[in-house]
């Protein structure tokens, strides 16, 4: 038995890379992720059905505002990661986040992502910029948003740490000037090859 996504979540096809919806395959890479040390700066070390909940509130997260994290693939296949744009209820805005798993990142992986998930917000939900929250101890994703063109705006101390915010771009000039570019195979339509999941996980 298949069960085929009723979103109609678009797929984006960079230059090495395919943005996809998330799948139920995804869980174990993702538990995976959460078990590990690089996890420490998204609030690792979550009780498993806590990441369960989380695959499925990125889906709601979909449904709801019409945009969310991609799953990120390698053209060879591997599930190597997540980047997107969310927007939680308390929080001040729509925010662009991104984590690589073990093993991918150091290779443009996040930069390349984090590109066409931004232009594909910009394109599809609105021109507005988006922030990035990253701890003040993150190097490299601070590195990165630097890199993606935001700049800092503020610090913000909470419950959950010591953060700065980055704002982006409030047009995605980044992809012209860097050359990466992205299609979108699916828009506004199903992906069924790429949504097809069995009962028990692929």
């Amino acid at each position: 038995m298949t069960y085929r996504f009723p979103l109609p979540i678009p797929t984006l096809m960079t230059d090495r890379l395919t943005l996809r919806a998330p799948r139920e395959s995804d869980f174990a890479a993702m538990l995976a992720f959460n078990d590990s040390a690089r996890a420490g700066f998204v609030g690792g070390s979550a009780p498993r059905q806590q990441v369960w909940r989380g695959l499925l509130a990125n889906i709601g997260h979909w449904a709801l505002r019409g945009y969310g994290f991609y799953s990120v693939d390698t053209r060879a296949g591997d599930f190597i990661g997540r980047v997107g744009v969310i927007f939680h209820d308390g929080w001040d805005e729509p925010e662009l986040a991104w984590h690589l798993y073990d093993g991918h990142e150091g290779q443009g992986y996040a930069h390349e992502a984090a590109l066409a998930a931004r232009a594909d917000y910009h394109a599809r939900i609105t021109g507005q910029p988006p922030i990035s929250y990253i701890d003040v101890t993150n190097a490299r994703s601070e590195a990165l948003a630097k890199r993606l063109g935001a700049t800092i705006e503020r610090t913000l101390n909470d419950d959950d740490g010591h953060y700065h915010v980055y704002r982006h771009p409030a047009l995605d000039t980044g992809v012209a000037r860097t050359g990466v570019s992205a299609r979108v195979e699916t828009q506004g339509r199903r992906d069924e090859d790429a949504m097809k999941t069995s009962e028990k996980g692929d």
